[in-house]
């Protein structure tokens, strides 16, 4: 028998995956504990909402919520599928000039960035939202409406946080607030399907000045995801000399192969803690019903809580995978060059990470839910843009953007704007305690260690 394993890592994965470790092991509970919010990020928040600038913020984001849902409604039909997100980029980047934000641009990897300058010092915090929807080229994504809800492939996830953060730079600039931090507004690529987080990987990898993220999904503003699960996808292919069913019966098969492959996979072991998963999400191949499979295909997604135990599950995978094959060659006696081979290829790599609740970033937004919320707040987590900070070691939270919404990734996707402006003011009094209001308070955000001064 002979196969090629090529069990191909990012230089990110490569370069986080020992860091990570320490951070992500069996800590990484299913059940994330709520931080106590300490006295001083409650001290802060409480001169904040007191402030007349803060109420006719709050107040202004409420005013706004029907144009900003009529902006939702217009980005929704700019079709953004992955990797072909560049229309919707361009209008975010015209209305982020539009805004105020003179030097906003497309970047390299096709991200829509504009920096809101602060008054100098403070931190730089990212505030995001992806541009992509998982929905192919060609979906209908016009906004339909009934029953007092919206309906549209990608009109909560994202395309609602696109519209809450040119809200949030709409209320910012019209009441001329200066923040003591910067504020970079991002329309970030490739979060969904096989985008592999490209577009926030080149935003942290372009500005590694940056002190922290919240980005913005759908969530009526409760939940705080803090846990960044990990994720690894192959795409196997397995090669044999194919032939008659009849005349060629006793050479092995790719699809047998294969099966025998996924039928050890699918006796691997994971741990409940940290939660720990695989699938088999497709198979093909073959050429007809009446011949010996000369090929055959399919594509595996491996998650984690903890890089530990993704690497762990994905060598128990390979190795099932190496001992279907050899079973299959075994089984007819392949002869030298009538093996099955296999080939692996690595089409995603998420890292895994976490933002510890004690962390103000953390504290910061549970500490505006509590005040503002009828339910109580809650952490969680998953696989989303901000796996990458969490990653890097920079705190990085995802809030909700406001409004009920569901169907995701379905042609159903709907939105309920119903007092959606809510979850809106919750993300905006979060992210100004985070940066700093001039002549109000200071940042409770530090600057990371290390960082060169920040020269204007």
């Amino acid at each position: 028998m002979s196969h090629v394993s090529c069990l191909r890592r990012t230089a990110f994965s490569l370069a986080t995956a020992t860091a990570i470790a320490a951070a992500t092991g069996p800590a990484h509970a299913q059940t994330l504990e709520l931080p106590q919010v300490s006295p001083a990020v409650d001290t802060a928040y409480a001169k904040l909402e007191a402030s007349p600038l803060y109420r006719k913020l709050m107040a202004d984001v409420r005013a706004d919520d029907a144009r900003a849902l009529a902006e939702l409604k217009t980005m929704t039909e700019i079709p953004a599928p992955p990797f072909k997100e560049k229309a919707r980029a361009e209008y975010f980047v015209s209305r982020l000039k539009a805004l105020g934000l003179n030097d906003a641009h497309i970047d390299a990897e096709g991200n829509a960035i504009g920096i809101r300058k602060g008054t100098g010092n403070g931190p730089k915090l990212l505030v995001s939202a992806h541009l992509d929807t998982v929905f192919p080229e060609g979906t209908d994504v016009t906004v339909k409406s009934r029953d007092g809800r919206l309906y549209a492939p990608g009109i909560g996830d994202d395309t609602r946080g696109l519209a809450v953060l040119l809200s949030w730079l709409k209320v910012l600039n019209e009441n001329n607030v200066r923040t003591v931090g910067d504020l970079v507004f991002v329309g970030n690529v490739g979060e969904e399907e096989l985008g592999n987080l490209r577009g926030m990987r080149a935003v942290f990898r372009d500005h590694p000045d940056i002190d922290g993220m919240v980005g913005i999904e759908p969530g009526t503003g409760e939940r705080v995801l803090t846990q960044g699960t990990g994720s690894h996808r192959y795409e196997v292919t397995f090669r044999g000399p194919g032939g008659h069913s009849f005349g060629a019966f006793g050479l092995p098969s790719a699809i047998h192969a294969m099966g025998r492959a996924i039928g050890k996979i699918g006796d691997v072991r994971t741990p409940a803690d940290p939660k720990t998963t695989f699938t088999v999400g497709t198979v093909g191949g073959g050429t007809s019903v009446n011949a010996i499979a000369g090929d055959a295909r399919m594509a595996i997604d491996i998650r984690s809580n903890a890089t530990p135990s993704l690497l762990e599950t994905e060598k128990q995978i390979m190795d099932a995978i190496a001992a279907g094959v050899a079973e299959e060659n075994r089984r007819w006696s392949a002869a030298k060059g009538q093996e099955i081979s296999f080939q692996t290829r690595q089409i995603g790599d998420r890292p895994a990470g976490m933002t510890p609740g004690n962390a103000v970033i953390v504290q910061s937004a549970v500490r505006v839910i509590k005040a503002n919320s009828k339910e109580a707040p809650s952490l969680r987590g998953g696989s989303t843009d901000a796996n990458v900070p969490m990653a890097l070691g920079i705190p990085a939270i995802i809030i909700g953007s406001g409004g009920k919404s569901g169907g995701s990734h379905s042609r159903d996707e709907w939105f309920d704007p119903t007092h959606a402006y809510e979850g809106a003011q919750w993300g905006l009094t979060t992210v100004l305690g985070l940066v700093g209001v001039q002549g109000v308070d200071a940042p409770l955000l530090e600057r990371r260690a290390g960082k060169p001064p920040i020269t204007r």
